[in-house]
């Protein structure tokens, strides 16, 4: 059995979350967001230190087991030094999504709508008056949401700055959007739990979706 090096975190505990991820990915990979060994799944177990279970880089995220998962620090760096495998490359920036916003499953997708939605608008993509809207915390009318979008890099340290840049930390009068699009790249989704993580991404996808169906059809 692997010695973690966080003794709170039991290998039955990251077995779990494993299986957790590996049932959600091939979830989206059926849905055509995660081709290939493309996109990343994260859930937190511990918050002091923080460590998140991680999908393993270069696998078929359609075909992941409870054992392709990579146990990562704060810093997304592996936090096992016994297990070889790399975590995914933007393990940091889960982390940094996991810590700043609260969110125990951050979701990340190469959905396609997405990429085009931050494409076609760069500065964030606004929606307004559509019921789906609720599904993210937002009033369905008379309110306009925008998805933010920042710039793709390699550097996680650089992508953790931008999302400080354009998140905005939930309130009373200003709830979270908890998605936004990488442009170039994907999107990332997070909730309170695996099942909320799930449906802010579905919900945000099909809400780019709409949108970006919509700019096509009335140009």
């Amino acid at each position: 059995m692997t010695t973690l090096t966080t003794p709170r975190i039991s290998e039955l505990q990251l077995r779990e979350a494993g299986a957790a991820l590996a049932f959600e990915a091939a979830r989206f990979a059926g849905n055509g967001w995660m081709r290939g060994t493309a996109g990343n799944l994260s859930l937190v177990l511990d918050r002091d230190p923080l460590r998140l279970a991680v999908t393993a880089s270069g696998l078929d995220k359609s075909e992941l087991t409870e054992r392709d998962v990579v146990l990562v620090d704060a810093d997304g760096k592996s936090a096992d030094v016994e297990d070889p495998r790399r975590p995914s490359a933007e393990s940091g920036l889960h982390a940094h999504i996991a810590a700043r916003t609260g969110a125990q499953a951050i979701f990340h997708v190469h959905a396609l709508d997405a990429v085009i939605a931050g494409q076609l608008w760069p500065e964030g993509v606004e929606i307004r008056d559509l019921e789906m809207l609720k599904g993210i915390g937002h009033p369905a009318h008379d309110t306009t949401v925008r998805i933010p979008v920042i710039a793709n890099d390699q550097d996680m340290t650089v992508e953790a700055a931008r999302f400080d840049a354009v998140y905005v930390e939930a309130t009373p009068e200003v709830p979270e959007v908890p998605a936004i699009i990488v442009a170039g790249h994907g999107m990332y989704a997070w909730g309170a739990t695996v099942e909320a993580a799930r449906h802010h991404l579905e919900i945000t996808e099909w809400l780019l979706r709409y949108e970006v169906g919509i700019r096509a059809a009335t140009r």
